[in-house]
């Protein structure tokens, strides 16, 4: 098994500009590297609230007894509750490692990874919800077709859709080995080095956890918490995920105002984000000791006095807001 190993560590510390008595949220806490890495900077007085819905990894970080530290069962887009729950209005910077860990890709029962054969799960919370074997026994070939195009960008996805049917008709796909053979058979041509089930692996992750979802969902919520001042770190893994948090970022950093109007700089409210530099990748010398970094991608933004409108900057995004 591969020790989990947090990817962008320093750049995701740096960009954050950690003050020693500020509270932060780590909304993805993983294994607990950027965690651990975070509490090292952090004086007597700070604070870092950590989420997760992998029971596994709550198991983990409840080993760690350092008082400034707490974490909640709970899938980021409810980091509101977490946070409301200890008392806490505003924070200081919060970061969202949106990978998948290293432990949930090698253990097989997990059923994450076409590399070792285990149970066709994929969920990561593994306390509710439907595994991704249980779904595609029942969704009709129509859906599948959509959730491997959408969310895997895969153009084979109708003859991979036609093949999962016709092949749970005779029996049941429970297995991740099974599914990856029948894909293997399905898709004859691939990019070089990439697996024939990369892509639907990928895109029923994302389907069976609301992966995208959960990302336009959370960021705004964490924008709303952020004091003036502090910063907002996300680390995607794959274009339909950047491609997300970058326009969340870019919508809440421009001026929500008609177009045409004849207004002056000067009278322009601010924007309630600022962008901070460019996306940054990992360098050389990370993937050649990480390959599982190489499609990460950070991105900063910080947050002004401006008055942060939920209700508009969803509207922009064309997303719905959280509602109780």
């Amino acid at each position: 098994m591969t020790a989990h190993q947090p990817v962008l560590l320093n750049e995701a510390l740096a960009a954050l500009a950690i003050r020693p008595d500020g509270i932060y949220l780590d909304a993805t806490f993983g294994r607990g590297g950027h965690a651990q890495a975070l509490l090292a900077q952090l004086g007597p007085h700070g604070r870092l609230i950590a989420l997760d819905r992998d029971p596994q990894a709550v198991q983990v970080a409840q080993q760690i007894t350092d008082p400034r530290f707490s974490i909640t069962h709970v899938p980021f887009s409810a980091l509101h509750t977490a946070l409301d729950a200890q008392g806490v209005q505003t924070i200081n910077g919060a970061l969202f490692d949106l990978g998948v860990s290293s432990p949930q890709l090698d253990e097989a029962q997990r059923g994450f990874s076409f590399r070792t054969d285990g149970p066709l799960d994929m969920r990561m919370d593994t306390t509710r919800g439907e595994s991704v074997a249980d779904w595609l026994q029942h969704a009709a070939e129509t859906d599948i077709r959509k959730v491997i195009a959408e969310y895997g960008e895969e153009r084979f996805a109708q003859q991979i859709a036609a093949a999962i049917v016709a092949a749970r008709a005779t029996e049941p796909i429970r297995r991740t080995r099974q599914l990856a053979h029948l894909v293997g058979q399905t898709v004859r041509t691939r990019e070089v080095g990439q697996d024939p089930a990369t892509r639907t692996f990928q895109a029923l992750r994302i389907f069976i956890n609301r992966e995208l979802e959960e990302v336009a969902l959370s960021l705004p919520l964490a924008m709303q918490r952020l004091a003036p001042g502090a910063r907002l770190a996300v680390i995607s893994f794959h274009s339909l995920e950047d491609r997300i948090v970058k326009r969340c970022m870019q919508a809440a950093s421009v001026h929500d105002l008609p177009r045409g109007l004849p207004i002056r700089d000067v009278d322009l409210p601010r924007a309630p984000m600022r962008l901070i530099g460019r996306a940054q990748r990992p360098s050389s010398q990370e993937v050649k000791h990480n390959p599982r970094a190489r499609s990460a991608t950070l991105r900063v933004a910080e947050r002004t006095d401006g008055t942060l409108d939920l209700a508009a900057l969803h509207n922009r995004l064309g997303t719905q807001p959280w509602r109780s």
